[in-house]
C-alpha cells in the first residue's frame, strides 16, 4: 500500500502518515477501506485548504513573513483540490459505467 499512495502523498502531505498511524493503532494490515483512504484524502485537502485561507488572511494582516510562502500554500491547497475533483469525477464515470451495464 505504501507505493499506491506514495505518489498522492506529494500532493497531498501527512496522507500516507495518516494512514500508517491508523493502521498501528489498529493492528491490521492491509485491510484499509477504500472508504478511509478517500476520507483521510478528503481531510488532508481541507486541512491544506485551511492552511491556505490562514496563510492569505495573514498575507492581508501584514503579519505574513513571507509572501512566496503564502504563494506556495495556497497553489498546494489548489493542486490538491484539482486531484480530490479529478478522483470523484473518475469514481462518477465508473459508477456511470457500471449502471449501464448489461445484466
Amino acid at each position: 500500500m505504501n507505493g499506491s499512495i506514495g505518489q498522492i502523498n506529494r500532493l497531498v502531505p501527512g496522507l500516507q502518515d495518516q494512514l500508517l498511524n491508523k493502521v498501528a493503532q489498529t493492528g491490521a494490515k492491509d485491510e484499509t477501506s477504500f472508504t478511509e483512504v478517500f476520507e483521510n484524502l478528503v481531510n488532508s485537502v481541507n486541512d491544506l485548504q485551511g492552511q491556505a485561507q490562514h496563510a492569505q488572511q495573514l498575507a492581508a494582516e501584514g503579519e505574513a513573513a513571507d509572501l512566496h510562502q503564502v504563494m506556495i500554500a495556497v497553489e498546494e491547497a489548489g493542486i490538491a483540490m484539482d486531484l480530490l475533483l479529478a478522483i470523484r469525477n473518475k469514481l462518477v464515470d465508473t459508477y456511470q459505467t457500471l449502471v449501464r451495464m448489461p445484466m
